[in-house]
């Protein structure tokens, strides 16, 4: 699926919603659902492609395979985070989907605790002992 077809479909689903969110709340949403679905799975080869160009970078550029792996996950739970959170938003519970930003946060950055304490040992290593 093309660009042109994600938001045609984002589109068609926008306008369905806005008539259908009246008449029955709860299938306007499960069609906001379904079309959110279906894009992410439209864009998840993609997302595959990426990683792949990510970690031949890292490879190129010798850097060790867990900060690759790391960087990898956290790049994934900012996007599931964000995916979690305009769903919930788009249901009219923003309380929650503000909950599911701050657990993506947090995970994030209980992620990159290694990798700052690994920056922050090398900048270390490069100044002179007292």
């Amino acid at each position: 699926m093309d660009i042109l077809q994600i938001v045609t479909l984002g589109i068609i689903s926008s306008i369905l919603y806005i008539v259908l969110k009246d008449l029955s709340p709860s299938f306007a949403f499960f069609l906001i659902l379904i079309t959110g679905i279906i894009i992410f799975l439209s864009i998840i080869q993609q997302i595959g492609s990426i990683f792949r160009l990510i970690e031949s970078l890292g490879e190129k550029a010798n850097v060790e395979g867990m900060y690759m792996e790391t960087i990898l996950k956290i790049i994934g739970i900012a996007y599931i985070a964000e995916l979690g959170a305009s769903l919930t938003k788009d249901a009219g519970l923003v309380s929650v989907a503000t909950k599911i930003e701050l657990a993506g946060k947090i995970f994030i950055l209980l992620l990159a605790v290694p990798i700052i304490t690994a920056v922050i040992e090398a900048i270390l290593s490069f100044l002179p002992a007292t």
